[in-house]
């Protein structure tokens, strides 16, 4: 690591389930890595202790050379303030994680959502690269979303914009963990897959099996694998969901014009099955002066740590 040693950073990704963070070089790659399960702290004092130990820990197993900085993505990070607010998933009101780190590390530290540093990782490292206007999506157990506007993050006035996946895709539709009801990510994820095809079998009479689904035993891998196999509801199912899905990127398309929007997470692993399917809602969607112009693309850190590389990013792009 010596010779990359002058040009490291600390990415960190604090999930409601598991927390990683790794060190980084300015060329994406992942020097070394580590996690631990974000639940078996006990409140966000303790959590932040046993972060910045592990981190620590890795610099010490490195070559011992001081990174850059820090850059933490995390459910509602909120750029401006340094802070975690009322994350999902995690008992914690507002938290101060400058502040937090700051306790253990003389380092610059950037926070931001999950879905704004995957987008800055995309540009930086991935399929997004060379691009200054794009949005990111996130297909994972809700919809996330990153816009990037001229080469920057659009944070909006208080740092909580882009929260494309809430905006009502059918008027009292499902309900969502947000409260409201009827917001795209009720139908644009994974779970909202998996639904959509659940009410699909159930309408159905031919197929017994499928009929007999119970609705948490209908993954969307398992849709996937029933679209593989030629499953026509399956299929339907995705034709579904990316209907929907691109029928309400034609409205960020308007706000935006972005040159791309690029999907990511466990739903766009799917491929065709949803990506033609948003594609052709899309064009069909945006005023004329859009059409045929945004491509709906897969990311092109799918397979690699984007959780980190992302908040990697996002601090070497603050630095910049």
């Amino acid at each position: 690591m010596a010779e990359n040693s002058g040009n490291t950073v600390i990415g960190v990704d604090i999930g409601g389930t598991n927390t990683v963070f790794g060190i980084v070089d300015n060329f994406g790659n992942i020097l070394l890595e580590d996690s631990f399960r974000t639940q078996e702290t006990n409140g966000p004092e303790e959590f932040f202790s046993r972060l910045c130990q592990g981190i620590i820990s890795l610099i010490e197993k490195a070559d011992g050379a001081k990174p850059l900085g820090i850059g933490i993505g995390s459910p509602n990070g909120n750029y401006y303030k340094g802070t975690v607010e009322y994350p999902p998933n995690l008992k914690w009101d507002i938290v101060d994680v400058v502040g937090e780190i700051k306790k253990y590390l003389d380092l610059p530290v950037v926070v931001t959502n999950d879905a704004n540093a995957a987008a800055i990782g995309e540009m930086k490292y991935g399929s997004a690269k060379g691009m200054k206007n794009f949005i990111l999506i996130t297909l994972g157990t809700g919809l996330g979303s990153g816009i990037v506007v001229n080469g920057e993050v659009a944070y909006g006035a208080y740092g909580f914009a882009g929260e494309i996946g809430h905006m009502t895709a059918i008027e009292n539709g499902r309900s969502c963990g947000c409260g409201r009801k009827g917001c795209l990510e009720t139908y644009a994820s994974a779970p909202g897959l998996s639904r959509t095809a659940f009410e699909l079998f159930q309408k159905q009479n031919d197929n017994i099996e499928l009929r007999s689904l119970k609705m948490e035993d209908i993954s969307s891998k398992k849709v996937y694998e029933l679209a593989e196999s030629g499953e026509a509801l399956a299929i339907e199912a995705f034709d579904y969901t990316g209907k929907i899905l691109g029928k309400k990127l034609g409205d960020a398309v308007a706000v935006t014009e972005p040159e791309a929007i690029i999907l990511f997470g466990g739903l766009a692993r799917a491929g065709d099955w949803i990506l033609k399917p948003t594609q052709k809602a899309l064009d069909d969607a945006v005023l004329p002066i859009f059409k045929n112009k945004v491509k709906v693309k897969p990311s092109g850190l799918q397979e690699r740590n984007i959780a980190i590389l992302g908040a990697a990013a996002l601090i070497f792009h603050d630095l910049k």
